[in-house]
C-alpha cells in the first residue's frame, strides 16, 4: 500500500545527496517540489535528464520504496541509464522495476492479468514484420492482390492501423484527417482491420499497438485492477511528456488519478512529432487536467552561445500558444548566427563545403558538424557537393537521395528505356505488377529476350550504344517487344501491363531525342504516381522527392548522361559511405526530426523558404505551422558555437526547365535582422544554377 500525498518516510536532514550544491535553482526547485502534479517545462539544453535522474534519487532517499515508482521513458535505454546514475547517486544498488517505455510497462501489466480480456497471459507479441505479414494473409482471405491494383498494399494499411490505435481515433477518421487520397478504399481497410483484429485475438497474439491499447481497456473495464496499480504506482515520472499520443496520456491519466503525484518532464517548444501521433494538447492541458498543479520552467541553457539563444528566443516568441519561457546562457557570448542569402542551392551548397574544409583545417572534428534540415530532398545538391569534395559524410536515415526506393521506381522506367536488354530494370519494374512473382519473371524474361533478339537491331546484338541510330531503335523496339510478349504475362497483370505498354508506346511518340525531365512526368502523369499512392504511407512526402528529381534531370539534354551521372554519384556515395562507416570523423546530414535531442559544435541550417521550411503541406494542417516553428526552434538549439541559416533566392523549377523564385522563410522574417550576420553570396562568382541557365 502506498503513502498518502504529502507523507514523507524521512526528514531532509538525512539526506547523503547535496541537491542544492548539485542543482541549480530551477532544477533543485522541480528535484524537491512536493507531493501532487507537477510539470516541468525543461527547455532546449537545460539538464532536463539530470533533473529527473535526481527527482528519482530524491524520492527514494525520502523513503519512496523503488517499486512504487513508475518511470516511464520513450526508450528502455533512457530509463536504465537513469537508474545507472542513480545508483551511482546513491552509492547503492537500486532496482526500479516498473522503468521503462510505456509498451514494457503495459506488457508486464498485462502478463498478469490479460486472460480478464480474452487472452492468455502467454500472448505472442508481434514485431512490425509480423503484423505486416498478418495484414498480408487478410489481405489474401478477403481475395485482395497486396500490389497496387484494387487497394494499397498491406504496409500501408498496417501503418493506418497503428496511427488509428496511438490518437484514439477510427479508421475513418484516421483516413479522413491524415490520408485523405485513400478515402475511396475505407470499406476495405476497415474489413482488412476488422479481419486482422480477429485474426489476432483467435491466434492469442497482440501487436505493439495492443500492449497500450489493451491495457487502458483492462484498466477501464476493471476497475478494482485499475485501483491495485493506483495504489502500488506512489509517483508516477513520464519523461518527453510532449512526444505523447492521446492513448499514452490517457492511460497515465487513469493511473495518476488517486494519488495525483505526477511529474511530467518535457518541453512544448520541442514538439515536432504531430505527424505521427504525438498530441501536443497533451502538454499544454496538463495543468486544466491536474487543477492544483505546480509548474516549473528549467530555462538556463548550457548548450548553446547567447547569440544562438537569442535567435531561438526571439523565433519561438511568434507562437501565441505555448507555456512561455526564454532560455537563458550560461556559456559566455560568442559570434552572432550568419544568415547566408545565395543564388540557389548549389551556391548553398558549396559554402557548406568550403566552410567545413575551414572548420576542419581549425582541428574541428568533422563528427561535431551537422547541416541539418526540413525535408531529405532539401539535402540533394550538400550530398553531391561534399561527395565530389571528398569530406565524408554520414546521413542519418541512412539512405542517398537517389538509394530511395521510391526513386529508384522511377529510374528504373528510363534505364529500360535506354538498354532494353537491362534484366535487372526489366526485373525491378515487372515485379512492380500484381499477380508476378520470381517465377513468373523468369518466363517473362527468357520470352522478352527471345522477342528482343529477334529484332536483331545493333541494340539488341551488341548492348547499349550512345550513338543516335542505336538509341532510336532501342526506343522503338522496347513497347513493340512488350507487346508481343502480352500472351506470357498471367491474368490479374494483363490490365497492368496494358498500361505498361501504353506508357512506352506515348513515350516513343515524343521521339528519342526527348530530355530525362518530360519523361519523369510523363511516367508518373500516366502510371507511377499511383502506384506510390497506394505503396508508402509518406505518399505527399515522396511526391516532393520525385518533383526534386524532375529538377534535378532538367539540366541534362540526354537521359543517357543524366543515367550515368546518378550512376556515378551512387558509385561514389557508396564508397564515401564505408570511409564514413569505418571512420570516427564524418559529418552528419539529418533532418530535423531525427536531430532531435543531439547537439553540434557547427550547425548548417538549410532552405529557409516560404513553402520549403516551413513545408507548405504541414501549414495546411490545423497547428501545422506553429509545429513547423517548432522545428525551426529545435534546429536552432542544436547549435552549440556556430549557427549557420541559408536563403536560397531560386531554384530549378520541377514544372519547368527555368528558375523558381523563392520566397524568404517567414520564420526569417519575423525575427530581428541585428541578431544576425548577414552574408549575401548572390553577387560571388560561384557555382549556381543561374550562371548555368545565362550560358545557356
Amino acid at each position: 500500500m502506498g503513502i498518502e500525498p504529502g507523507q514523507f518516510y524521512r526528514p531532509h536532514g538525512s539526506l547523503r545527496i547535496d541537491y542544492k550544491k548539485s542543482l541549480n535553482p530551477q532544477q533543485l526547485a522541480a528535484v524537491t517540489a512536493p507531493d501532487g502534479p507537477a510539470l516541468v517545462i525543461a527547455g532546449a539544453g537545460s539538464g532536463k535528464t539530470r533533473t529527473l535522474t535526481y527527482r528519482v534519487a530524491y524520492l527514494i532517499e525520502r523513503g519512496v520504496p523503488p517499486d512504487q515508482l513508475l518511470l516511464l521513458t520513450f526508450t528502455n535505454k533512457a530509463a536504465d541509464e537513469m537508474m545507472n546514475r542513480v545508483k551511482l547517486l546513491l552509492g547503492a544498488q537500486i532496482v526500479c522495476p516498473w522503468g521503462g517505455t510505456f509498451h514494457s510497462v503495459a506488457n508486464k501489466i498485462l502478463r498478469q492479468h490479460s486472460h480478464l480480456i480474452g487472452y492468455n497471459n502467454n500472448y505472442t507479441i508481434l514485431d512490425r514484420e509480423d503484423s505486416l505479414d498478418l495484414v498480408k494473409a487478410c489481405l489474401k482471405e478477403l481475395d485482395v492482390d497486396i500490389k497496387p491494383k484494387v487497394g494499397p498494399r498491406a504496409e500501408v494499411i498496417t501503418e493506418i492501423i497503428s496511427k488509428a490505435a496511438n490518437t484514439a481515433a477510427s479508421i475513418e477518421q484516421t483516413i479522413q484527417n491524415e490520408y485523405p487520397y485513400l478515402t475511396p478504399y475505407i470499406s476495405l481497410i476497415k474489413q482488412t482491420s476488422a479481419l486482422y483484429e480477429q485474426k489476432k485475438r483467435e491466434s492469442n497474439l497482440m501487436d505493439f499497438d495492443d500492449l497500450l491499447v489493451k491495457c487502458k481497456l483492462l484498466m477501464e473495464e476493471f476497475p478494482e485492477i485499475l485501483r491495485h496499480y493506483q495504489e502500488r504506482f506512489q509517483h508516477i515520472l513520464v519523461d518527453e511528456y510532449q512526444d505523447t499520443n492521446k492513448l499514452q496520456s490517457e492511460l497515465v491519466d487513469l493511473l495518476a488519478s488517486r494519488h495525483r503525484n505526477i511529474m511530467v518532464v518535457g518541453d512544448d517548444a520541442q514538439s515536432i512529432y504531430g505527424w505521427r501521433g504525438a498530441n501536443f494538447e497533451n502538454i499544454l492541458t496538463f495543468p486544466s487536467r491536474y487543477p492544483g498543479t505546480r509548474i516549473y520552467r528549467i530555462e538556463y541553457n548550457y548548450r548553446s552561445t547567447p547569440e544562438i539563444l537569442a535567435v531561438a528566443n526571439a523565433s519561438i516568441a511568434n507562437n501565441p500558444v505555448q507555456h512561455r519561457k526564454k532560455l537563458t546562457p550560461i556559456r559566455p557570448a560568442g559570434k552572432k548566427p550568419t544568415l547566408i542569402i545565395c543564388r540557389d542551392p548549389i551556391q548553398q551548397a558549396w559554402f557548406i563545403a568550403n566552410k567545413i574544409r575551414e572548420f576542419r583545417e581549425t582541428g574541428l572534428r568533422l563528427a561535431d558538424i551537422a547541416v541539418l534540415y526540413r525535408s531529405h530532398f532539401h539535402a540533394m545538391e550538400v550530398q553531391l557537393e561534399l561527395t565530389r569534395a571528398g569530406i565524408p559524410f554520414v546521413i542519418t536515415s541512412g539512405i542517398r537521395f537517389f538509394e530511395q526506393s521510391h526513386v529508384k521506381d522511377v529510374t528504373v522506367y528510363l534505364k529500360l528505356l535506354v538498354n532494353p536488354r537491362d534484366e535487372l530494370a526489366f526485373r525491378r519494374l515487372t515485379l512492380m505488377l500484381p499477380g508476378i512473382g520470381p517465377k513468373t519473371f523468369d518466363k517473362l524474361w527468357r520470352a522478352y529476350l527471345s522477342k528482343l533478339e529477334a529484332l536483331k537491331g545493333p541494340e539488341c546484338q551488341n548492348g547499349p550504344s550512345n550513338d543516335t541510330n542505336s538509341r532510336s531503335q532501342a526506343w522503338e523496339s522496347l513497347p513493340e517487344v512488350l507487346a508481343a510478349i502480352s500472351n506470357h504475362v498471367p491474368s490479374p497483370s494483363k490490365t497492368e501491363w496494358a498500361k505498361l505498354v501504353g506508357l512506352f508506346k506515348t513515350i516513343q511518340a515524343l521521339g528519342p531525342q526527348l530530355t530525362p525531365a518530360p519523361i519523369i512526368r510523363k511516367i508518373m502523369e500516366a502510371y507511377l504516381d499511383n502506384y506510390i499512392r497506394l505503396t508508402y504511407s509518406n505518399y505527399l512526402q515522396r511526391l516532393e522527392d520525385i518533383d526534386e528529381l524532375i529538377a534535378y534531370a532538367e539540366q541534362f539534354k540526354s537521359t543517357n548522361d543524366f543515367l550515368a551521372q546518378l550512376a556515378l554519384l551512387t558509385n561514389l556515395e557508396s564508397e564515401e559511405t564505408l570511409i564514413a562507416t569505418y571512420a570516427t570523423d564524418a559529418v552528419r546530414l539529418s533532418t530535423v526530426h531525427q536531430a532531435k535531442g543531439l547537439e553540434f559544435e557547427v550547425v548548417f541550417l538549410i532552405m529557409l523558404c516560404d513553402g520549403l521550411f516551413p513545408n507548405a503541406r504541414a501549414m495546411g494542417i490545423p497547428g501545422g505551422l506553429y509545429e513547423e516553428r517548432r522545428l525551426f526552434y529545435v534546429g536552432i538549439t542544436r547549435a552549440k558555437t556556430h549557427l549557420f541559416i541559408f536563403y536560397p533566392e531560386c531554384r530549378r523549377s520541377p514544372g519547368s526547365q527555368g528558375l523558381e523564385t523563392l520566397e524568404i522563410s517567414r520564420f526569417l522574417s519575423e525575427i530581428p535582422w541585428e541578431l544576425f550576420e548577414v552574408l549575401d553570396l548572390r553577387s560571388y562568382n560561384t557555382p549556381g544554377f543561374y550562371s548555368s541557365f545565362v550560358s545557356s
